[in-house]
């Protein structure tokens, strides 16, 4: 069974909210068992979400709307479906009593508005709100359905596991499961990693194209690579996913920092936690960029001492012990990770210094980027980048470079590497 999503609200195609519902739908209909193809977004407006639906509706077996079901006047999603179903709107008396006893809990008086969203389609099915006032619907259209919840998230979270996914199942009559594992990778460019894996994928294709594999280029959060699988149950599913994701793992090597979606920081936190040691950091360009990171981390205060942002030169100098000349340098940064280590007392010291731009310092363009790297029981080594962007870029693909530097340094020390 195909479902297709709809979003409504002109606020979405402004950019002024994030569309969260369609990627919590797909993700949901997808662990179900169901395919969705195709997600759409369109304004409030009556003759385009006719439209939308239509559309939706010859090519998919079935259409989620979300949003358009409040009591204002641009709330005009009811209206569009009886037109698709070529129908009159009905105002459901026991809606408006339920709708009332939400406003009397709450010791408001209901507003006349709020009877707008007690009108249903003739002949859908009303879904009743538990957590808010607007009731979604099941309306049949033909042999197919359209399903309309709130916009609001957990409202549509809410009626979707409790009416919707169990009357999809039982149209379907299908038990299927699809899952999903991402490998997220970095130092390694879209296209050459898509010419790694094109013999993996078309052996795959070749083989009914069940698992498949997908690519996603995710800015400063690296590649992310979803091998997914479909198959009568999650066990199944999950043995494809464990015979395909090996495979993976092995043609892409040690550019793979994480098996399980997990981000950069967090395989740093894994590897550091795995080899007992601290970490320090002194930031130039980057001005708290890493140390900002890190700490969204889970217990980083067992394993990550502090950031220094020696961002003026003369702090770099005073404090860290820099010595005269360039402070982009290799000399510079190697100076700032060794005294790192010793004034936060940390294991390892780590440190960066760049030009961000737009203009050239030190004689260097924008882009160039030295990292430093000091660890126990080995020599200082300094690492020089050329990244590209703007300046904001620069300094953020600094910072998740210099991670991964580290996370490479930590897994060369290791004689094994273990995903979790």
């Amino acid at each position: 069974m195909r479902i297709e999503v709809v979003a409504v609200g002109t606020e979405l195609l402004l950019g002024q909210i994030a569309d969260t519902n369609s990627a919590w739908l797909g993700e949901h209909l997808a662990a179900s068992g169901i395919d969705s193809h195709f997600h759409q977004a369109v304004g409030d407006n009556h003759a385009r979400i006719v439209l939308a639906l239509r559309t939706a509706l010859a090519r998919s077996d079935g259409v989620i709307v979300c949003g358009g079901l409040g009591p204002t006047q641009d709330d005009i999603t009811r209206e569009a479906i009886a037109e698709v179903m070529n129908v009159p709107i009905d105002r459901d008396e026991s809606l408006i009593g339920a709708i009332r006893t939400v406003f009397s809990a709450r010791n408001r008086e209901m507003p006349e508005s709020n009877l707008r969203q007690a009108d249903v389609p003739r002949g859908a099915t009303p879904i009743p709100q538990v957590m808010g006032t607007a009731p979604g619907l099941i309306c049949t259209v033909g042999n197919k359905v359209v399903y309309a919840v709130p916009g609001v998230p957990y409202e549509m979270a809410e009626m979707f596991e409790r009416a919707i996914l169990p009357d999809l199942l039982a149209r379907s009559g299908e038990k299927a499961t699809i899952v999903s594992r991402v490998v997220r990778v970095w130092g390694m460019s879209e296209s050459g990693l898509a010419d790694l894996l094109a013999p993996r994928i078309e052996a795959l294709d070749a083989m009914g194209g069940n698992p498949t594999i997908a690519f996603l280029a995710s800015g400063i959060e690296g590649i992310k690579v979803r091998i997914t699988a479909k198959a009568s149950d999650r066990e199944q599913a999950d043995a494809l996913l464990e015979t395909e994701q090996r495979q993976v793992l092995a043609l892409i090597g040690d550019s793979v920092f994480s098996a399980d979606d997990r981000s950069m920081e967090e395989a740093v936190a894994d590897a550091l936690v795995a080899a007992g040691l601290t970490l320090g950091i002194a930031e130039s360009l980057t001005g708290g960029l890493v140390a900002s990171r890190l700490v969204e981390v889970e217990g980083a205060s067992n394993w990550f001492k502090g950031s220094i942002v020696s961002y003026a030169s003369e702090v770099k100098r005073s404090l860290l012990g820099v010595p005269d000349g360039p402070v982009v340098s290799d000399a510079a940064v190697l100076a700032m990770a060794s005294n790192a280590r010793t004034v936060l007392g940390s294991d390892i010291g780590m440190a960066l210094s760049g030009v961000a731009g737009p203009t050239e310092q030190d004689g260097k363009p924008p882009g160039t980027v030295f990292v430093g790297l000091a660890l126990p029981g080995e020599d200082a080594q300094a690492v020089e980048l050329h990244l590209p962007g703007d300046r904001q870029r620069v300094r953020q693909y600094a910072t998740i470079s210099a991670l991964d530097l580290l996370r490479r340094r930590l897994t060369a020390r290791s004689t094994t590497t273990t995903w979790s």
